[in-house]
């Protein structure tokens, strides 16, 4: 073997020309696949440390999204095209949920979560008609914001990474809200005007909802992570999340109606309700004057008890999107989620517990869009450096025909032709290999030593932050060698046949050319 490997090395250094061109496509190809792998490494490490820690846990529970719709914290999306706007559901038979949760070992803390999406704005009214005009504004620079309401107590502890710049948390049962410094840098760059502590805004809600309501901003505070590719937030009351999240008695229907509430309404036909008025339209007798003069009271009468109407719009204290919860041994998360939902299987709970990656679906899929368009990229390269490698080798064994058959004449078998060519593969590949990591290694180095951000909040979401940095492992180096290797010897199949096929009669034809 080592004979052969002194030939192989021979061979290769009196072949400069192809070698170094097959090198060179081995170098900056695997350069390229370790870059590209060690960047999505750092985005996926990032992204999972950052919602993990802030705003999803280690385990989400909700209710199973509708036919059509995919759910996590940040709301309900349609996987099929639709005008419909569905809000994110109530966790169905919540108690039951809860006391499933109490039996389950390796969960360290839990709270619950509702979540909305609004624009502050400025005034008593909503106008935004005066911003059609203005050319500058991005999506960046407006006030949109996910509003988020925790369970009072439990949300601090289990999420406790607020940075504050001042003020306070909202108190319980209020109308008042804390927002980030990027919603009220959007804020004061849209209407032109600063914004306190104290100062009252107007909340509109932001998708299906129309709920308007003023709220008194108590605390502006920093993201836990200037980087992070979560969106600007607000963190309010959970009653007064509610609103906004349509988490109303209505939203609930079959298991809210007091018994105490007067449907005698629903019993009226047309003849009751319109029987005041003539059949003449523009005749007017005495039964319909008294009627018209009649006042207020007597349209009460005609309308019925409103008493089930206002009971249905009022907020659903009980009502909350998603359960939050921090295990005790992350690597224990798959087999506690494992265990709930079947524990909610059994139980017939419309519910599911997932991982943090599907709670925070709208910034987790679009890092693995990336990730997917990247390796069909890198796919297709390899295919490409693997065809030019073949066809490089080919014409490697048309010109060595003396060579290798000048080595059958006297007396080498295919045995020891093959284990020449593969020994030459093998060996180039793994020096370029060597030389595409030092060199992907290099350019590393100085990437990350430049700390190059991006703060737009589009781009932030679909890298996953806004820290640009490449995190290399040795599980990425190891598979990158292996696929290089293990792909030049696959592409030097052919040409090593090819020559297998070389008699020492046409080795003396072909030197007589």
């Amino acid at each position: 073997m080592k004979e052969i490997f002194k030939l192989a090395l021979r061979n290769l250094k009196e072949h400069k020309s192809k070698t170094i061109i097959i090198a060179c496509f081995l170098i900056f190809g695997v350069a390229i696949v370790i870059l590209g792998n060690s960047f999505l490494e750092s985005v996926n490490r990032g992204l999972e440390k950052d919602f993990r820690t802030n705003y999803t846990g280690d385990i989400a529970i909700g209710k199973n999204p509708e036919q059509g719709y995919m759910n996590d914290i940040f709301g309900s999306t349609p996987t099929t095209i639709t005008t419909d706007i569905s809000q994110l559901p109530a966790i169905p038979d919540l108690d039951k949920v809860e006391e499933i949760i109490d039996q389950t070992e390796g969960i360290k803390s839990r709270t619950k979560i509702i979540s909305a999406q609004i624009l502050v704005a400025y005034g008593v009214e909503m106008d935004l008609s005066n911003l059609q005009d203005r050319d500058d504004l991005g999506f960046d620079d407006l006030p949109i914001s996910m509003l988020f309401a925790g369970e009072d107590g439990s949300y601090w502890n289990t999420f406790p990474s607020v940075n504050f710049i001042e003020g306070t948390y909202p108190a319980p049962g209020t109308n008042e809200i804390m927002i980030d410094t990027r919603v009220k840098k959007a804020y004061e760059s849209l209407y032109s005007r600063e914004l306190h502590i104290g100062d009252t805004v107007l909340c509109a809600g932001a998708n299906s909802s129309t709920t308007l309501r003023e709220a008194k901003v108590v605390g502006v505070f920093n993201p836990p992570n200037e980087n992070s590719a979560m969106f600007q937030i607000v963190y309010c009351d959970p009653d007064f999340a509610r609103g906004f999240a349509d988490l109303t008695y209505a939203s609930n229907f079959e298991n809210v109606i007091p018994d105490s509430i007067d449907l005698t309404i629903n019993t009226l036909d047309e003849d009751d309700l319109f029987s005041s008025f003539d059949d003449d339209l523009f005749a007017i007798d005495d039964t319909s004057a008294a009627f018209v003069g009649s006042g207020i009271e007597d349209f009460d009468s005609i309308l019925g008890d409103t008493s089930l109407r206002d009971e249905l719009n009022k907020t659903d204290e009980g009502a909350w999107h998603y359960i939050l919860m921090k295990v005790n041994n992350p690597l224990q998360t798959k087999a506690i989620i494992a265990e709930l939902n079947q524990k909610f299987k059994e139980a017939g709970l419309d519910v599911y517990a997932m991982d943090w990656k599907k709670a925070a679906a709208s910034y987790s899929d679009s890092v693995e869009g990336i990730g997917l368009v990247f390796n069909i990229l890198i796919a297709i390269l390899a295919i490409v450096v693997f065809i030019i490698i073949m066809n490089t080798m080919i014409v490697s064994v048309i010109e060595r025909t003396g060579e290798i058959g000048t080595m059958r004449a006297i007396g080498a078998e295919k045995k020891f032709v093959r284990r020449l060519f593969v020994s030459e593969t093998f060996m180039l590949t793994s020096i370029s290999s060597v030389l595409g990591i030092i060199l992907a290694a290099i350019i590393m180095v100085i990437f990350n030593s430049l700390n190059i951000t991006i703060t737009n909040s589009i781009a932030k979401m679909i890298l996953g932050g806004g820290l640009l940095r490449f995190s290399p492992t040795l599980g990425i180096i190891l598979t990158t060698i292996i696929i290089a290797v293990g792909g030049s010897l696959i592409s030097n199949l052919y040409p090593v046949s090819s020559a297998l096929k070389i008699t020492p009669l046409k080795a003396l034809n072909h030197g007589g050319d």
